[in-house]
């Protein structure tokens, strides 16, 4: 099921990643180059491992892990965070904790796009991307 999302994606569309940023904690500066930023991401697999890389003008991120296996990431903003990719039906799903909190990316593919949700403590934000 992860093949489905397996391709080089580029951020089209955006709504309410401020208010998302925000409710996080993000730091003023950091939400200004958040909400310009328009990252491509590479989804792929390596064996059993999922890769995704996200490349911006801002910062180069690169996680790999075996669905199910929970791994340490530290995200664009600087948090240190445990995280964990499941599918969940057709939906690739990270879930990151950190500090007794938790923010879940539901990624699904929807017309040919990649839908990412994001929902941390009642706000969600969706940011949508197109194959490159």
């Amino acid at each position: 099921m992860v093949d489905a999302f397996c391709a080089t994606w580029k951020l089209v569309d955006s709504h309410n990643f401020d208010d998302y940023m925000k409710a996080l904690g993000v730091g003023f500066a950091t939400r200004q180059v958040g909400n310009v930023t328009k990252p491509t991401v590479v989804i792929s697999q390596d064996g059993e491992k999922i890769v995704v890389k996200t490349l911006s003008t801002f910062r180069n991120t690169e996680i790999s892990s075996k669905l199910g296996e929970e791994f340490d990431e530290t995200t664009p903003d600087d948090r240190h965070v445990k995280s964990t990719f499941t599918m969940q039906g057709d939906k690739l799903v990270q879930v990151q904790k950190w500090d007794g909190k938790e923010t879940k990316f539901v990624r699904e593919i929807k017309d040919g796009k990649m839908v990412m949700t994001l929902i941390y403590e009642g706000v969600q934000a969706v940011r949508t991307y197109e194959k490159a």
